[in-house]
């Protein structure tokens, strides 16, 4: 059976497994999938216990590690991604390294306080950064499908904002005139590096399963 008459199928329930930990990504993939006829489970729900190692040198490498491995904890096709902030001044860091940015004990708070020691007094221009989110969908091992999506902005001089997570308080939005942390989920989703794949990977699930977007 392939995996679109499987989401299609009675057996299968339509279920979909988001594979990730991260209560703020979490959030954001449920926001984005809202209204799809799937129901999307989580990595305890197929008792996915301990973190995959990710031993990639770019963000595709990663999330396909993760996607992959797994999806061989059940027969559901299995979304996992990787994303981080690459900043220009920086030659690309943390890229990769976004979450362990500080120290292997890293803390959003201690990130964004490292990031901004390390851009003190470096010029507007010289402040570009962007985001970037890599998804991978697979099931029983095999990819089925990989989006990509991004947004380019500036590293504030200072903390703004206590929405979002990460690095959005200081990640500024030219053209919104504010940081990522000052936006309202909504807002930020239509713009956002994840928002941007997420959308791609919605139509994908909906044209594999064949059905057709309420929101549009």
């Amino acid at each position: 059976m392939t995996w679109a008459k499987s989401l299609k199928s009675r057996s299968s329930r339509k279920k979909i497994v988001l594979a990730t930990s991260n209560p703020g990504k979490l959030r954001e993939f449920q926001r984005c999938f809202k209204g799809l006829p799937f129901e999307f489970l989580s990595l305890r729900d197929i008792r996915g216990n301990g973190d995959v190692e990710e031993k990639g040198t770019t963000f595709l490498e990663n999330a396909r590690q993760k996607s992959v491995a797994y999806s061989l904890l059940s027969e559901y096709p299995t979304l996992a991604e990787d994303s981080g902030l690459e900043v220009d001044y920086l030659d690309g860091a943390p890229g990769i390294f976004s979450a362990r940015f500080s120290d292997p004990g890293a803390t959003d708070e201690k990130n964004i306080r490292r990031m901004l020691r390390l851009m003190k007094g470096v010029p507007w221009p010289g402040r570009r950064a962007r985001f970037v989110c890599q998804l991978v969908l697979s099931q029983g091992g095999r990819v089925l499908k990989t989006c990509r999506g991004q947004v380019r902005g500036y590293i504030a001089q200072e903390k703004k904002g206590d929405l979002g997570f990460g690095y959005d308080p200081i990640f500024f939005y030219r053209p919104f005139g504010r940081t990522f942390g000052e936006l309202r989920p909504e807002t930020k989703n239509a713009v956002s590096h994840r928002g941007r794949a997420l959308k791609k990977m919605r139509i994908f699930l909906l044209r594999s399963a064949g059905a057709v977007d309420k929101r549009t």
